[in-house]
């Protein structure tokens, strides 16, 4: 699974903050210790040095059986230096080292492999990322209210939006669970506010917590960063390159409203180059628009239409818009 630097970046962020919250609590502890028993600063110091003979030791400047005194003499050192803690009406572990992660002991790896305290975090941070950029913030499966869809049957199908979107609930929500390297690509369209957008989010939420990384935008922002990138419209070019990166090598990527955008060569250019790389590399997309697979046709090259036919699983979204129900 690839991991978004960015994201990656804040977690490694907020470990390195509770790592320095956790050792000022221990300095705090430790300053404590001292001033009510001078004795364990001496202690301390003694330790250290015992430390300090097993380097000797191991770089060979010292006797090889001299190891067994120094242990023992470290042994008692640390036996002194409880007592005089309980002594001094301290829990005879105060000074005791305390990892947040006995794991990884807060370093958030263990060997190359992220430990599981920071994949915990990446994922927090992606869910907070997520929240931010949908619309609602709060999209879930549980959620999702398929009341709002009409029961009458739809004239040219002879099927209710309500059924209809059952049965595309039901994959969405299959979808999210099962999402992996062989997964398909989803094509969401229909008419505005019937639950495309909804819907990505719910799977994006899951697809998060499972630990892939997730990258969410309008066509028209993601058309904007392709844009920055090769023409360098930005006094930051790197950090329009690594955008562009983003979108093309996150686990999954939802381009949303497409046919939004003010379509050029460029926009149908990026569009392909977007689509073909990440089917290329076996990389999952969901792709929504407001425009019928026909309008889309005559907006962008057949090319992409076939890979959009082809290559994704397309659900049809019918019904009246489901924003207004909801207002009412």
């Amino acid at each position: 699974m690839a991991t978004d630097g960015r994201i990656l970046a804040k977690a490694k962020d907020t470990l390195e903050e509770k790592r320095r919250r956790n050792s000022e609590r221990f300095e705090y502890r430790l300053q404590q210790a001292y001033a009510r028993v001078p004795r364990i600063r001496a202690i301390d110091a003694e330790i250290r040095e015992t430390m300090t003979d097993l380097v000797a030791v191991a770089l060979g400047a010292a006797h090889v059986q001299h190891v067994e005194d120094i242990r023992l003499k470290n042994l008692d050192l640390q036996e002194q230096r409880r007592s005089e803690l309980v002594r001094a009406g301290f829990p005879g572990d105060y000074l005791d080292d305390e990892y947040m992660c006995q794991y990884c002991n807060d370093t958030g790896f263990i060997k190359t492999e992220m430990c599981v305290c920071l994949i915990e975090l990446y994922k927090k941070e992606q869910r907070e990322s997520l929240s931010s950029l949908f619309k609602l913030g709060c999209e879930t499966f549980d959620s999702f209210k398929l009341s709002y869809y009409g029961d009458a049957p739809a004239p040219d199908t002879g099927i209710s939006p309500r059924r209809s979107m059952e049965k595309i609930f039901e994959i969405c929500v299959e979808y999210a669970r099962n999402f992996g390297e062989k997964s398909t690509n989803l094509f969401f369209v229909g008419p505005t506010g019937l639950g495309k957008t909804f819907l990505s989010a719910c799977i994006a939420r899951v697809v998060a917590d499972s630990g892939h990384s997730v990258v969410y935008d309008v066509a028209s922002s993601i058309f904007s960063k392709f844009e920055d990138a090769k023409f360098l419209r930005t006094s930051n070019p790197e950090e329009a390159r690594a955008d562009v990166r983003r979108c093309l090598e996150c686990d999954f990527l939802i381009l949303d409203d497409l046919g939004t955008e003010m379509t050029t060569s460029f926009t149908v250019s990026a569009l392909f180059e977007l689509i073909n790389t990440r089917l290329v590399t076996g990389k999952k997309m969901i792709v929504n628009s407001n425009l019928t697979t026909d309008e889309l046709r005559r907006r962008y090259s057949e090319q992409i239409m076939s890979r959009l036919e082809g290559e994704y699983q397309v659900l049809t979204f019918r019904g009246d818009d489901i924003r207004k129900k909801r207002n009412i």
